[in-house]
């Protein structure tokens, strides 16, 4: 009987211990999830909610059909890659930083916007250095106001749609930004001369965070660039050699070594900055994925595209144009089964493959789900 007994407690111990691993491996380690109270954004389209929308002309619809029911400014039919991570982190959608109207900034905010670049010239005048310049002045009047109204010994009555001074040290800084600068490069100047620019767009995107980190920033998720060799308005208008899955080669080759090198920034970020925790996201890995993968997964030839049109006329998306009896931008029935929206922007279909193919931090380095990039890796 104290034999069974004592064996009885030891399987006891084992399964506990087997569930703790098990809890350890979801969290990140075991240090349990981070619950971070909010998220902070920069980059470009990939990750815009609303920030180009609200600074030049509103995205029309089909923009946002699939998900929204109506434009909701986003370059895609639904929900963007950042709009599942904050699902995930069970907070809300990010408010854009530009928008005016019914922004509610109480757990983050957007700064990113359609367009922008690691540095001018490019296709928006938001830059990052402007997006880091508007989080600090986002930041101090936060908390100034909060320190006027906290002598006045009153309850602040904007508490409802401002985050707390505490919050931004515990905040997620996310970024998804540079595809711009490269494709910008692209098209303005030659391919030498892009790979050439690679390591001055990655001192700036390490001056910026360098800034943040002054500003408290302690936590940052940082996305590689995607492969712009695949998007369909580069295959059109991009002869050049194609690979085993019909992108453009030299497209590739150039965004894998803005990666390489990308890696090897935040490297020596964490050296410098010994108190911030890194995660890079091989972002590149997950859309490649989908893409080589389109038919096995359900979707359309993965260079169609669903809204506007670049095949005779360049008509954007949420616009028409008869040209000799044909309509040209008509969008199709059936966005879900395309990777691609526009041509540029990838499907809420496809964004939600890549957000779960990026979140669990099988591609990662450290290799962490997004719940534990708040924990150094040596503790992991």
């Amino acid at each position: 009987m104290e034999d069974s007994l004592k064996l009885f407690c030891i399987l006891g111990i084992l399964v506990c211990g087997l569930v703790k691993q098990l809890g350890a491996m979801e969290d990140g380690g075991g240090l349990g999830p981070c619950w971070f109270p909010a998220i902070y954004n920069f980059g470009d389209s990939n990750s815009d909610t609303g920030g180009r929308s609200a600074a030049f002309n509103a995205i029309s619809s089909p923009n946002g059909e699939t998900f929204f029911g109506h434009p909701a400014g986003r370059a895609c039919d639904g929900r963007l890659v950042i709009d599942f991570i904050a699902e995930h982190l069970k907070l809300p959608y990010l408010s854009a930083y530009l928008d005016s109207v019914g922004a509610d900034f109480q757990h983050g905010a957007n700064f990113a916007t359609g367009g922008s670049s690691i540095i001018l010239p490019g296709y928006s005048p938001f830059d990052l250095g402007i997006q880091i310049a508007q989080f600090i002045q986002f930041k101090s009047r936060t908390t100034a106001l909060y320190e006027q109204l906290k002598h006045k010994g009153r309850i602040p009555p904007f508490e409802s749609n401002l985050p707390k001074p505490e919050d931004f040290p515990k905040a997620l800084y996310t970024f998804d930004i540079g595809q711009n600068d490269l494709a910008y490069g692209f098209q303005h100047t030659t391919e030498k001369e892009v790979r050439a620019s690679i390591p001055n767009l990655l001192n700036q995107l390490s001056e910026a965070v360098h800034l943040l980190y002054k500003e408290g920033a302690r936590f940052f998720w940082v996305h590689n660039t995607g492969p712009l060799g695949c998007l369909p308005y580069g295959v059109i208008y991009d002869h050049g050699n194609r690979d085993k899955s019909g992108c453009v080669e030299s497209r590739n080759e150039l965004a894998m070594e803005f990666n390489r090198q990308l890696k090897d920034k935040i490297s020596a970020l964490r050296t410098q900055l010994p108190y911030a925790e890194f995660t890079y996201v091989d972002v590149y890995s997950a859309k490649y994925a989908v893409i080589s993968n389109a038919e096995q997964l359900g979707f359309v030839n993965p260079f169609n595209f669903c809204c506007g049109s670049f095949y005779g006329y360049h008509i954007d998306c949420g616009k028409k144009a008869i040209v000799n009896g044909t309509v040209y931008g008509n969008p199709c029935n059936h966005p879900s089964r395309h990777i691609s929206w526009d041509g540029i922007h990838y499907s809420e279909a496809a964004n939600r493959l890549i957000a779960n193919h990026i979140i669990d931090g099988s591609l990662s380095d450290p290799p962490v789900p997004i719940q534990g990039a708040c924990h150094h890796p040596r503790n992991i």
